[in-house]
């Protein structure tokens, strides 16, 4: 796109026109992970200062949908799945084959350029850890994660996500 070398790089900068017209000349890759699973890493990651997994959840419930870190805000309003329309949806945990696909129709040779993924470990791993995690949360906490992350849970296939429970 011609504009692709402004010093602007959100659509928000763009007029409805060029966004259409960027947005339609390019393939749209959207990368999503249960959100459970995202506080999980963003925790496990050191990005909160607090001492438990429950307190750190109540400080993200605490900062609302407005004040909310990108590592924590639900997807809908990062991505917006709703205005834009994406190619592909890669579901975190599926990564290895629907790169795959996404390489070959590329025209990228898949198999060489894929690292080794273990997207089964990876999820074993990720439900231990959420039935971990979401044990320390209390009832009222439990159901204002799923409120705080109710599209996202409604927009993409998270069934076996700890919030849709």
């Amino acid at each position: 796109y011609h504009r692709l070398h402004t010093k602007e790089t959100r659509l928000s900068k763009f007029n409805q026109t060029e966004i259409k017209a960027m947005l339609g000349s390019y393939t749209k890759v959207l990368f999503v992970r249960d959100p459970f699973h995202r506080l999980i890493a963003t925790f496990l990651q050191g990005m909160g200062i607090s001492p438990s997994f429950s307190s750190f959840v109540q400080e993200v419930l605490d900062s609302g949908m407005h004040n909310s870190s990108v590592a924590w805000k639900p997807l809908v309003s990062l991505c917006r799945p709703c205005l834009i329309q994406y190619d592909y949806v890669v579901v975190f945990g599926f990564l290895r084959q629907e790169l795959g696909h996404l390489l070959r129709r590329a025209g990228l040779p898949a198999g060489s350029l894929l690292p080794e993924l273990t997207d089964s470990q990876v999820q074993w791993t990720y439900r231990w850890l959420s039935e971990q995690m979401f044990s320390e949360l209390s009832a009222q906490q439990k159901q204002q994660l799923s409120h705080f992350y109710r599209w996202d849970l409604a927009a993409f296939p998270f069934s076996s996500s700890f919030l849709s429970e």
